[in-house]
């Protein structure tokens, strides 16, 4: 199967090894390559359960046990989707072994190991990127689409949240019980997309107020950012597991109305369930129900299809050379900045 990207058709020959087979490996990154044409040739796990899942899935795939052994496997693109706390240490084998790289978030635990990472890859003339998937949600597709046309007028404050309300720690989750040296929480799980989004839409921004803390007594679990961005807009993000009545996914405010967008886009519930963007296109309708307010007024908006599926059509594109990496390293080490800051500045 062939796809398109700026006007050129490719064949979609690439191999692919995948370091993790847990929730991102297996819902996220294996879907959507498999989605894009992709082979999946190789994965690493040690894990008894995933390694079953991962022959399931994958029949004609290699199962190994260890990072050299993955690379081993002749790769076109090495995929880490494992835990935080090994992030730099597969994706500076990778790049060591001249293979491009995408890292899940976050790329690095801190600002020091993505800075690391990326002048790797720089002094070895090795790709890397990360996956920011929520660059392609809905809301966030949605929301460029009404700046552009201007129906918000001048934008001045959004409110971005990734809210939930989950009062007892997941006993099975290490993002959930881990210290922060050990990859855990939410400024290092939710808050790289909340960050990397703001960012992507209203350009660089110096942080202005954090509050990380952990209210359950595991990882930090509540956790709140203010941004100034130089384009004056404020962004403040919300990452939380303890919020009983989450508030919309986004609240964008503008001179001219508010864009509200209450809900995520059904991808990830669609991966979880096994769909697969066949083709780097999905069957069903992806877009979130999107309202401008204006006082009294409220108008419908027609949401955009998110689609997480792009991302790898760009890095298909971007290792033939058509069109630039999905998201700059720039941009990665601004996110791993702006991390390192609010948990050294948190206001307690």
């Amino acid at each position: 199967m062939a796809v398109e990207i700026a006007g050129q058709a490719m064949s979609n020959s690439l191999r692919v090894g995948i370091a993790g087979y847990g929730l991102a490996g297996r819902y996220f990154h294996a879907r959507l390559l498999k989605g894009c044409g992709f082979e999946v040739v190789s994965i690493l796990t040690n894990n008894q359960e995933r390694a079953r899942l991962a022959v399931e899935d994958f029949p004609t795939a290699k199962v190994v046990s260890t990072i050299d052994e993955l690379i081993a496997t002749r790769l076109d693109l090495l995929v880490v989707a494992s835990a935080n706390i090994v992030h730099a240490e597969q994706a500076l084998a990778g790049i060591n072994a001249g293979v491009p790289v995408v890292v899940d978030k976050p790329m690095g635990l801190t600002h020091s190991q993505t800075e690391t990472i990326v002048e790797a890859a720089r002094a070895k003339n090795v790709p890397i990127t990360v996956f920011f998937n929520r660059r392609w949600d809905s809301d966030s597709l949605t929301l460029k689409k009404v700046m552009a046309e201007g129906l918000l007028g001048e934008v001045f404050r959004v409110d971005s949240r990734f809210e939930r309300f989950r009062p007892s720690i997941a006993s099975a989750s290490w993002r959930e019980k881990y210290s922060p040296e050990e990859g855990g929480g939410l400024l290092l799980d939710l808050q790289p997309h909340l960050i990397s989004t703001a960012i992507d839409w209203f350009g660089p921004a110096q942080l202005s107020y954090s509050s990380v803390r952990s209210i359950r007594g595991g990882g930090d679990d509540d956790v709140l950012l203010v941004l100034k961005h130089e384009s004056s807009v404020d962004s403040y993000l919300s990452a939380s597991a303890i919020i009983g009545a989450p508030g919309p996914r986004l609240r964008v405010n503008g001179t001219k109305g508010t864009l509200i967008i209450n809900e995520l886009d059904p991808q990830e519930a669609m991966l979880r369930a096994g769909k697969i963007p066949e083709g780097g296109r999905w069957a069903d309708p992806t877009s979130s129900s999107a309202f401008l307010h204006r006082g009294d007024e409220v108008i419908e908006i027609e949401g955009e299809n998110g689609n997480y599926a792009l991302f790898y059509q760009l890095v298909e594109g971007a290792i033939a050379g058509i069109n630039p990496w999905p998201v700059s390293t720039a941009d990665a080490l601004q996110v791993a900045s702006i991390i390192d800051q609010a948990r050294s500045r948190s206001v307690r």
